[in-house]
């Protein structure tokens, strides 16, 4: 039976290797993920694609909110263009309303950039008011999977929302748990339906004081283990529900 994906957000190259050598089975490509991901360089997205393991870019022109005007869209529209041109078969993207929706009209707008590539909603979800509304457009714009932490900090607080998401989701759209999973945390997600997961299976930079008072280095650097990942993994392979196939 097909076992449950892993997918390992990674923003470097050596982030990439790691993943791979722990047996991730895709990975979320970003750059800077110490303030969450944005869209990764064009030679990353090279280097993923020559990888041989998929790879799906953040489309994220800049940190902060989720909530763009004309010119960030412009900007991910280039960058969509850009996954295309290095040989990448997906995308992670997503907009928000200030008032706390999705933005339809600019999510779709990015969609149709994005037509033929496979695409995830990213966490954008996790800051709307009515998550019921959220997973039908999602399904209405043509999403393949949602990536939420159930509108928590890490998912496995988020359980009850995110079981309330697999209801509703059915096998419409695949409901993607993500955010402080671990193998030591997913036992928290325990009765849920999983079909797949995102982790950053990650563990703390040592510090460099001089990069850090120059600001080269966050003090909440990280980088990907390969260990981890194959914890992870194994914990996938051993779960109640690993025979549920992804839509």
């Amino acid at each position: 039976m097909p076992e449950i994906v892993l997918e390992v957000c990674v923003d470097d190259a050596a982030g990439l290797a790691a993943a791979r050598a722990g047996g991730a089975d895709r990975v979320e490509l970003c750059g800077a993920l110490t303030i969450g991901g944005i869209t990764p360089s064009r030679g990353l997205m090279e280097l993923a694609s020559a990888s041989g393991l998929p790879a799906y870019p953040m489309i994220r022109s800049r940190p902060g909110d989720f909530v763009y005007g004309a010119a960030d869209v412009a900007v991910m529209k280039g960058d969509i263009r850009a996954v295309r041109a290095a040989g990448l078969t997906g995308v992670v993207l997503g907009a928000n309303r200030p008032e706390g929706s999705l933005d339809w009209p600019v999510i779709a707008d990015l969609v149709a950039e994005a037509q033929g590539l496979d695409m995830t909603l990213h966490r954008c979800i996790d800051l709307c008011r009515d998550v019921d509304q959220a997973v039908e457009q999602a399904i209405s714009l043509g999403f393949r999977r949602i990536l939420t932490s159930g509108g928590t900090l890490k998912a496995p607080d988020g359980r009850r929302r995110l079981a309330a998401m697999f209801a509703q989701a059915r096998d419409r759209i695949i409901i993607m748990p993500g955010s402080g999973l671990s193998a030591e945390t997913l036992p928290g997600l325990r009765g849920l339906p999983l079909r797949e997961v995102h982790g950053s299976c990650s563990v703390p930079v040592p510090p460099d004081p001089q990069g850090q008072a120059f600001g080269f280095q966050s003090p909440s650097q990280r980088r990907t283990d390969p260990g981890k990942v194959a914890a992870l993994k194994a914990a996938l392979r051993a779960w109640p529900t690993a025979g549920h196939r992804s839509a």
